[in-house]
């Protein structure tokens, strides 16, 4: 086994069974990122100097007897979105380029708490607001699999570092799929939790110094190269935070141990409205037969009477309140928004285009009211209500992760071709995962296969509301039947 390619709690234990040293570990990290970091651009700001001396300490505490905790002496990275102390946080966001805070956002620090070495931080798209992940300090993240298609976005760095051997655990944010699409394009796990499950504290946006107002949607997430990582993180970084008291201070849930066999698995392998890549559809209908053959109660199934063109409607406009009153000053990213919103207006087919038009944006921004608001977040209960009833039947629902894989770089906006059809480029991105946002389910993303042109698929295995253990649980074992995680992206060999 590569040291590179190891799961974070394989390495976490050789470490403490002193089967390899930190000092090791690192430096086969900074070894792969000095090889091929240069062609992928994962690493925005890597802190090398800093690791290796937290390494050697790591080693030496492991010779006296200390053990620092769960993560002890595991290089990891973090999306450059959160801060972290005397390390450069800058959101790919020129304003920022220069900011070093002073402490560490709040899941940041509980995973050094736990022992984990921050090496250095991963690439995302500019303010965490694109499904490609390039921004004016940093550049272009290339996807691992090939480097003429996007790793995906925001959080494009940090499936990238994971899936190419650059880091052993990476933190990512998700409001519309920025931690499950990334994971999908570049062929590796992740989770996105239950809506306020874990702090967003130092978090950016909104930048520092700002009123915090993007209450809703946003979340956590995380990328690994296991389930069993996923877990470990999340029972690490979950809880209050006296810093942002709306964070529920709700325990993990425990597990029901159900067998794989007393499970009903609802499935879909997309909504006739939003048309699905057909080796997508290959694959999760293959995922189905796989789960029947071994006795598993699976049933094809969408929720009736839900209305998508709706849930499209109302996530715009939440978003759009979170949008306008979390802008920075010089309102760049205002600016460049509306160039972005006219590509999506006009390119691909109308029909598509009005499912998630764009354009509903603009009245809220132009005039946000107060009572807008409140309505927009009421019809946003009404709806997590009709989830929750609607998932009552099922364990779990397996659905994609986008209407697409990954595409070449383009501009943010640009109609990306599916099947034929020219579909509008937020559609296509966030169509299956951004009703999760707004519903506040939590969603485990495994790979399940490729393309023809040997690039991954993903698929999104949703769960309860504040049952992420039972979700981990189901996923693992689905996993076990289906999954088709590839250690080593193609570009690497």
């Amino acid at each position: 086994m590569e040291i590179v390619f190891a799961t974070a709690t394989q390495l976490a234990q050789m470490i403490r069974d002193k089967e390899v040293s930190a000092v090791e570990v690192l430096s086969a990290y900074l070894e792969q990122i000095d090889k091929h970091n240069s062609k992928i651009n994962a690493i925005a700001t890597l802190d090398a100097q800093t690791a290796r001396k937290r390494a050697k300490q790591a080693d030496e505490a492991l010779a006296r007897g200390e053990n620092w905790g769960a993560l002890h002496g595991v290089p990891i990275t973090v999306k450059d979105t959160f801060e972290t102390s005397g390390l450069l946080t800058t959101a790919g966001y020129k304003p920022l380029k220069n900011y070093i805070p002073t402490q560490d956002a709040t899941v940041v620090a509980r995973l050094r708490q736990a022992g984990a070495i921050i090496l250095g931080k991963t690439n995302p798209a500019e303010m965490a607001s694109d499904f490609q992940s390039t921004n004016d300090l940093f550049g272009r993240v290339n996807n691992p699999w090939n480097i003429d298609y996007t790793s995906g976005g925001s959080s494009g760095g940090s499936a990238a570092a994971i899936a190419a051997g650059f880091s052993a655990l990476d933190l990512g944010n998700d409001c519309s799929g920025s931690t499950r699409q990334p994971a999908h394009f570049c062929g590796v796990f992740a989770l996105k939790p239950t809506d306020r499950r874990l702090p967003t504290t130092g978090h950016i946006p909104e930048v520092p110094g700002m009123p915090k107002c993007i209450r809703q949607l946003m979340t956590v997430g995380s990328f690994a190269r296991s389930i069993e990582d996923l877990q470990l993180c999340l029972s690490l970084t979950v809880g209050a935070d006296s810093k942002q008291p709306d964070i529920p201070p709700v325990p993990l849930d425990r597990p029901s141990e159900k067998s794989l066999q007393n499970l009903r698995i609802a499935w879909t392998d997309g909504w006739e409205e939003i048309p699905v890549a057909s080796e997508i559809q290959k694959a999760i209908k293959s995922v189905a037969n796989k789960l029947t053959q071994v006795g598993v109660y699976v049933e094809q199934w969408k929720p009736l009477q839900f209305d998508l063109q709706k849930a499209f409607q109302l996530c715009n406009q939440l978003t759009a309140f979170n949008f306008i009153y979390s802008q920075p000053a010089d309102f760049d990213a205002a600016r460049k928004a509306f160039p972005v919103m006219f590509r999506e207006a006009t390119e691909g087919e109308k029909e598509l285009r009005n499912l998630s038009n764009l354009s509903q944006f603009l009245p809220t921004l132009l005039n946000p009211t107060l009572k807008g608001y409140f309505e927009t977040l009421t019809k946003r209960d009404h709806l997590i209500a009709q989830m929750d009833e609607a998932l009552k039947p099922w364990d779990v629902w397996l659905c994609p992760v986008a209407m697409t894989t990954a595409f070449t770089h383009r501009p943010k906006g640009a109609f990306i071709e599916i099947e034929g059809r020219k579909v509008p480029y937020f559609l296509a991105n966030s169509a299956y995962t951004m009703l999760f946002n707004l519903t506040g389910h939590p969603v485990v993303v495994i790979p399940i296969g490729q393309t023809n042109n040997e690039l991954p698929i993903g698929m999104q295995i949703v769960g309860k509301r504040w049952k992420e253990m039972e979700l981990i649980a189901i996923a693992t074992k689905i996993n076990k039947v289906v999954g088709k995680f590839q250690h080593r992206p193609l570009s690497l060999t």
